[in-house]
């Protein structure tokens, strides 16, 4: 079963907004063992949109449209979809409804015309109901092939995919069963890596692929598993694991469920009852960013103190002036000093302190571009590591960022 994805909008095409959409519903429908056979982004024209739908109803079996849907004038999807199924635009009462409950309880304002024309859907499409929004889903099928029009709002989008068309699409079709495992690790390069776990890849059976995903100093192994039975996928995931779990075990830091590391770190902390604060210099509050990104993150998350100059490391953190006198500000001395000292800020049972030259100028420092100190601090005690992370600013910041949740995630596993 194969899908194409079909995002339409200028915005897009012109680098104003980036899509994200496409990835969301891709793992949506990745995980109910769809493939995406394509993903294509077009203008909001008439005769664009047409030539993609045709295009993809000769491709896949799914069709899934985001964008266009809005009330004003230049949102010509729905229209364009009724030409394409042959259709006319027919009012919905129950969409007429929702769009009235929400003016009444959210707007507050009269109820205009290109508003109330939201509720009007091709006479063939069967309604998705938009919880958090106005604009409708549609879904409408032809030659066997499923038609999903969606509005381009991420946050209605998402609702949409989750609620309407993931469930339907389960009802509609027999899909294949399919696991994913993603397995962290740090340390090794991909290529390295690769070489590391040859024989034991060459021998997955067929209906296992391996997926190298390196990003900044780590790498992920996810495994993907697709079957008809259920237990058959379960059994060789769980086996397969343990034959690769010995091969890399220096270099193991975990599994990730589809979720980012930050938010694998912050299920540990709240299990285990534990707290973090940040102490940042070169990464500028990036690592305090990366926890509070996730729901939740105040059971785990105290805060944060970014002392990007000397001085406010002296008077925030209470860094001595001999210290950094002695060692510079980017030092694992001063790097130490500040871990150690947010923790007691806090009162948390973890710390990460940052400093180091993120460039493109050494400052007062000796150090290079690109080096960089982290530490840990914990009830336990405190230390560091130095890193030379190259010469590119953005990169040296994500890549410090990233290094400091690994250290933090080894730390926590030891304990």
């Amino acid at each position: 079963m194969q899908a194409e994805i079909i995002t339409i909008g200028d915005e897009i095409l012109i680098g104003q907004i980036v899509d994200t959409n496409s990835a969301f519903i891709s793992k949506a429908l990745n995980k109910i063992g769809v493939s995406v056979y394509q993903i294509t982004s077009i203008q909001d024209d008439k005769a664009h949109i047409l030539k993609a739908l045709k295009e993809a109803e000769n491709n896949v079996d799914i069709i899934i449209v985001t964008g266009g849907l809005g009330p004003t004038k230049d949102d010509i999807t729905k229209k364009t979809i009724a030409e394409y199924f042959n259709d006319t635009l027919v009012q919905s009462e129950a969409v007429l409804k929702n769009i009235k409950f929400l003016w009444q309880k959210y707007i507050k304002q009269e109820l205009t015309q290109v508003n109330i024309d939201q509720a009007l859907i091709p006479s063939k499409a069967q309604v998705l109901m938009n919880s958090v929004g106005s604009a409708p889903g549609m879904w409408l099928e032809k030659n066997n092939k499923v038609f999903v029009s969606l509005p381009g709002v991420p946050f209605e989008m998402k609702a949409l995919i989750e609620n309407e068309v993931i469930p339907k699409l389960r009802a509609t079709f027999n899909f294949p069963y399919i696991q994913h495992k993603t397995i962290l690790t740090y340390g090794l390069g991909e290529s390295a890596l690769a070489a590391r776990i040859e024989a034991w890849e060459d021998a997955l059976p067929d209906f296992v692929k391996l997926a190298y995903l390196p990003n900044l100093g780590r790498v992920r192994l996810r495994l993907s598993a697709k079957h008809e039975n259920k237990q058959i996928v379960k059994t060789e995931i769980e086996q397969q694991i343990q034959k690769l779990l010995p091969q890399i075990e220096d270099i193991f830091v975990g599994f990730e469920d589809d979720i980012s590391i930050e938010a694998v770190l912050g299920k540990q902390l709240t299990t285990l009852g534990k707290t973090i604060a940040t102490a940042e210099s070169c990464t500028g509050g990036k690592i305090a960013e990366s926890f509070t990104a996730n729901a939740g993150a105040s059971k785990y998350f105290k805060g944060s103190i970014v002392s990007y100059t000397r001085e406010a490391k002296q008077e925030l953190l209470n860094v001595p002036e001999e210290l950094i006198n002695k060692h510079s500000v980017v030092s694992s001395q001063v790097a130490e000093a500040m871990a150690v000292s947010v923790l007691q800020k806090f009162n948390s049972d973890y710390a990460i302190a940052t400093t180091g030259n993120a460039g493109p100028t050494k400052d007062d420092t000796a150090e290079d571009v690109g080096i960089v100190y982290i530490a840990i601090a914990s009830k336990f005690g405190v230390f560091s590591e130095k890193f030379s992370l190259g010469n590119h600013r953005i990169k040296v910041i994500n890549k410090a960022t990233n290094k400091a949740l690994i250290m933090l995630q080894k730390e926590i596993l030891k304990k």
